[in-house]
C-alpha cells in the first residue's frame, strides 16, 4: 500500500472517529469542563491592539517599570509606549522578507521571539528565540546576540520560555522538543513525542546544562520567590514539575500542580504565586486526542487548518482562563471569559501594579485586566 493510501486511510479514520463523537456528544465529549469556583471576570478586560502584528506570546517590564515589551509572529520584539508601539529589537538579521504579520514559513528566517525576561541588575533583556535559541538584547534594543544556539553539537530546535536568577547568574529555559519546530507544535503535541528538556545556562561559565530530559512539550517556566526550585510547565500532560535546586530533595523533580487545561506560561507575582496560562481546557476529546498516538497521528493528517484543529482541540469555543497557585501549588483563584468575547487562546499572564496583562500566541493584542 502506497503512502498516498495510507494517508486518506488515517484522515478517513479520524473523520469517522470525531462524526461519531459529535453525533452522541452528550455535551460532556467535546465541551471544555467546568473548573469549581472560577470567575467569569475576563471578559471587562481592556484590549490593546498590535496593529500590524500577531502573536504577542510573552510580556516583560524593564526594570524602570518601563513597557510592556512582547516578541511578536515576524520576530520582532516590540516596546508599549502608552499610546503606541515601538520596535525595539529582532532576533534575526534577515529581515528583507520579513513583512507579513504572520508567516509560518519563514519563521526560521525571520525569528520567532517566546519567552522573554529582563535582568534587573543589567536591563538585558534575554529571549528565548523559537529557532535562534537563547538570546540577550541591550537595555538599548537592536539585534539580539545568541548564547545558546546549540547543545552537544546539535542545533537546539524549539526554545519555548525562560527565567532568570540574576543573584547567582543561571538562565532556566525550556527546549520544548528536539524533533518538531514551532510551526510543527501540533504535531509535537500529538505524536506523544517526549523529547522537551528543561536547562540551565550558567552566564560565567557560558555552560549549558539538562535539569530534565523527556518532558512532553516543555514549555512555561518560572522560579520560585526564594529560588529553591524551578517549575516548568508540560503543556502535553497538563502538569506543572517542580525542580528541586535547594534542600534535601535537590536535582530531583515532581507533580507541583495538575491542571485541567493545556499550560503555558508560568509567571510569578510579587507574592510568590504563580499564574498560569491555559492554552485551552482538555475536554474529553482533547485529553484522548493527547493520549492515544493513533488518533492524535490521525487528527494531524486530517485536511483542516492549524487554527481548524486548535479550535476543534478547544471544543469549538476558545477562551481564556488564567489559574493563580499557591507557593505550595494550590489553586487559588481561577478567572476566564468563558465564551471568549474578548480574550481567547492566552499562552501567558502577568501580574503588575494591580493589573493582570494577558499575552496570546495567536491574537493581535495584548489583554489587561484590573485586579
Amino acid at each position: 500500500m502506497n503512502a498516498s493510501n495510507l494517508l486518506l486511510i488515517s484522515a478517513t479514520t479520524a473523520l469517522a472517529i470525531i462524526s461519531v463523537v459529535f453525533a452522541f456528544d452528550d455535551e460532556n465529549v467535546l465541551k471544555p469542563p467546568h473548573i469549581p469556583g472560577s470567575q467569569n471576570l475576563l471578559t471587562e478586560s481592556e484590549i490593546i491592539q498590535l496593529k500590524g502584528a500577531v502573536g504577542p506570546e510573552s510580556i516583560a517590564f524593564d526594570p524602570n517599570g518601563e513597557g510592556p515589551y512582547t516578541g511578536v509572529a515576524d520576530g520582532r520584539i516590540l516596546k508599549w509606549k502608552g499610546s503606541y508601539w515601538s520596535d525595539f529589537a529582532v532576533t534575526s538579521s534577515h529581515r528583507k522578507n520579513c513583512t507579513l504579520p504572520f508567516a509560518p514559513e519563514l519563521e526560521h528566517v525571520c525569528g520567532r521571539p517566546l519567552g522573554l525576561r529582563f535582568d534587573t541588575k543589567t536591563g538585558e533583556l534575554y529571549i528565548a528565540d523559537a529557532y535562534f535559541g537563547l538570546q540577550v538584547v541591550g537595555p538599548k534594543g537592536g539585534l539580539a546576540t545568541p548564547l545558546v544556539q546549540k547543545f552537544e553539537g546539535k542545533p537546539l530546535v524549539f526554545t519555548n520560555d525562560i527565567d532568570i536568577d540574576d543573584h547567582d547568574d543561571v538562565i532556566y529555559f525550556t527546549e520544548t522538543s528536539t524533533k518538531y519546530q514551532r510551526r510543527q507544535f501540533f504535531a509535537s503535541l500529538l505524536s506523544g513525542d517526549k523529547t522537551g528538556m528543561l536547562m540551565k545556562y550558567v552566564k560565567s561559565t557560558q555552560q549549558t546544562k539538562i535539569l530534565i530530559r523527556g518532558l512532553a512539550f516543555a514549555n512555561g517556566v518560572a522560579l520560585s520567590k526564594d529560588k529553591s526550585f524551578v517549575l516548568v510547565a508540560e503543556t502535553s500532560t497538563g502538569r506543572i514539575l517542580r525542580y528541586w535546586l535547594k534542600g534535601p530533595y535537590k536535582g530531583k523533580h515532581d507533580t507541583f500542580a495538575e491542571l485541567p487545561g493545556f499550560p503555558d506560561n508560568i509567571r510569578m507575582n510579587s507574592k510568590g504565586e504563580f499564574w498560569v496560562a491555559l492554552h485551552a481546557k482538555r475536554s474529553v476529546f482533547a485529553q484522548l486526542s493527547v493520549l492515544d498516538l493513533e488518533l492524535g497521528k490521525a487528527l494531524l493528517k486530517l485536511p483542516i487548518t492549524a487554527q481548524q484543529l486548535d479550535n476543534l482541540l478547544a471544543g469549538g469555543q476558545p477562551h481564556a482562563t488564567a489559574i493563580k497557585l499557591s507557593e505550595d501549588g494550590r489553586v487559588l483563584e481561577v478567572l476566564e471569559d468563558v465564551e471568549g468575547k474578548t480574550l481567547r487562546s492566552i499562552s501567558e499572564v502577568q501580574e503588575k501594579q494591580g493589573k493582570l496583562w494577558f499575552g496570546s500566541v495567536l491574537m493581535p493584542f495584548l489583554g489587561v485586566h484590573g485586579l
